[in-house]
């Protein structure tokens, strides 16, 4: 759902819906879903309806009027949706869920950190915090569209779980999985130990990749080697996405083409639905007519340019491994022979350092070390292909999500320098 100028709001309803839930973060009866047509109508997700089998033909039309229409009743907290359309008219979607990690910040009063991560304040805002009313009554409605009165965007309801709200859905959308994810991270964190959050400085500095834009260039042609491997790209960025490596605007996917040429995803379009036709093509220091790339396209382009023998290029925040990166806790890959065989020794890069000079950053890579951690920004990981760099970033994940496990059962017993070595000799990996 990249555009949803063309979407029907209750077909956005049932496809965002279906994310939530598939991803367990709302169950059966839990959470609702809003959006304000230009005419004035609520279009707004049923109350006691399966969310979990949810159809187009299950959601209910509120007319300006207050004429409902419908098979069904709106849900139950249809008033605290009204409430806020009548007092911030910018808003046009509204979104209400019960993820786990945000629940538990709600009964224990309070709000995840957006200082966790270099770009989750921008997205997200200053969290409000609403207090407690019954479900669906007036008073509760009151109370929530007060904090958005303030100019909040994302909202946690004491013992109840979050509200968000966007300028469409899929903003609402990004708003409430950016601050599940921060959520999650935190409550990963704590398990870890000290937890760093950015200052503002370096915050502002992680923004200063986001000025320069590259000139346009209409291409010649799109080769069989491009076309492939767009169509490769989405297949692994759907996939990521699914198994949470990414989330809907986050996660950069980058191929080689040719000597002179790589693709990247866009900047700012939904990665579960993303096309190939939306990747965008870099030619030298140009970028293929009509598209915006990310914003580390110029970053890969130094890492191409410097290493022959990286063809592909990932850029993503897994859950567990950003545990580690916000806090000072290193992950240990000599777990099992498959992590270090495929990670080596992850390189551990603060934020502001790479930042203040990306190409000392570019320099670190090599084939001994194709894995970097950027300190509450990414984990960035490289390879000959583009399904090895994925390997990396799946075997990533599981490494830090076992060393969490392990903190439990009592502490990782890694494999030892001798046996390291006899794997850098069994696989003839690089010294």
């Amino acid at each position: 759902m990249n555009t949803t100028n063309f979407v029907h709001p209750r077909d956005q309803i049932v496809e965002i819906m279906k994310r939530i839930y598939g991803y367990g973060m709302t169950t059966t009866s839990g959470g609702n879903l809003s959006i304000l047509d230009s005419e004035g109508n609520m279009w707004i997700s049923p109350g006691s309806v399966d969310k979990g089998t949810l159809r187009p033909e299950d959601i209910v039309c509120v007319k300006a009027d207050g004429t409902v229409v419908g098979i069904h009743k709106p849900s139950s907290e249809f008033p605290f949706h009204r409430h806020i359309y009548k007092l911030r008219p910018d808003i046009k979607a509204v979104l209400h869920a019960h993820p786990a990690a945000l629940v538990a910040f709600s009964i224990t009063g309070r709000k995840p950190n957006t200082s966790l991560l270099t770009k989750a304040a921008e997205i997200c805002g200053d969290i409000g915090f609403a207090g407690y009313e019954v479900p669906g009554s007036e008073a509760l409605g009151n109370l929530v569209s007060a904090e958005f009165e303030k100019g909040h965007n994302c909202i946690l309801l004491q013992n109840h779980g979050v509200c968000t709200s966007g300028k469409d859905l899929l903003e609402a959308f990004e708003r409430f999985e950016t601050l599940d994810y921060l959520a999650r991270i935190e409550i990963k964190a704590e398990a870890l130990g000290k937890i760093r959050p950015l200052d503002a400085e370096t915050r502002a500095l992680s923004r200063t990749l986001e000025k320069k834009l590259m000139p346009e260039f209409i291409p010649a042609e799109h080769s069989v080697r491009e076309c492939e491997l767009r169509e490769e790209m989405v297949k692994l960025i759907n996939r990521s996405y699914n198994r949470m490596l990414s989330f809907s605007t986050d996660g950069t996917f980058s191929a080689r083409v040719s000597q002179d040429q790589f693709l990247v995803t866009p900047k700012g379009l939904d990665r579960m639905n993303l096309r190939n036709d939306e990747l965008v093509l870099i030619q030298d220091n140009y970028r293929e007519m009509g598209k915006i790339p990310s914003r580390a396209a110029g970053f890969f382009k130094a890492i191409y340019d410097t290493h022959p023998w990286v063809n592909a290029i990932i850029v993503s925040k897994p859950v567990n491994v950003m545990g580690y990166a916000v806090t000072e806790e290193k992950i240990d890959t000599k777990t099992i022979p498959e992590s270090y065989i495929l990670l080596r020794d992850i390189v551990d890069i603060p934020c502001a350092e790479h930042y203040k000079d990306p190409m000392a950053t570019v320099k670190k890579i090599a084939p001994n070390a194709p894995v970097i951690m950027l300190r509450n920004d990414c984990l960035l990981t490289v390879g000959s292909t583009l399904l090895q760099a994925f390997d990396r970033l799946e075997v990533a994940e599981f490494c830090a999500n076992s060393l969490l496990a392990s903190k439990r059962l009592g502490g990782v017993k890694p494999i030892n320098e001798e046996q390291k070595k006899d794997l850098i000799k069994a696989f003839h990996l690089p010294e």
